[in-house]
């Protein structure tokens, strides 16, 4: 699924980084707990939180997630954005919660663990 199709499906507003349109993601990883998304996110290039901190990018970063898509209409702080931009993971925020998210994603033809 392409970036474009994300953002448009979650009503998601784009808050930093720039979309690589044509990115392709075919799969997804939903989690508030890091070590989760450590233990058991690789190979996932989009993840889900309503976690608002630094360790949040610092972990997408790690597993070379290229998209965080914050939950429950939650924005970050402006440290945590300039962060992923100097990281380069594009960071969107939705108004839906994690499960709804993660419903429509999945529904949508996008895989998890």
């Amino acid at each position: 699924m392409k970036m474009k199709d994300i953002l448009t499906l979650l009503d998601a507003r784009l808050l930093r980084g720039l979309p690589e349109v044509e990115s392709e993601f075919s799969s997804a990883f939903s989690s508030d707990m890091m070590s989760d998304v450590l233990a058991y996110g690789q190979g996932q290039g989009l993840l889900l939180t309503g976690l608002l901190n630094q360790q949040v990018i610092r972990t997408a970063e790690m597993l070379d997630m290229r998209c965080i898509v914050f939950v429950r209409g939650k924005t970050p702080g402006e440290e945590v954005l300039d962060l992923a931009a100097e990281k380069g993971i594009a960071v969107a925020c939705t108004p839906h919660g994690m499960f709804t998210a993660s419903g429509l994603l999945y529904q949508a033809g996008l895989t998890g663990v």
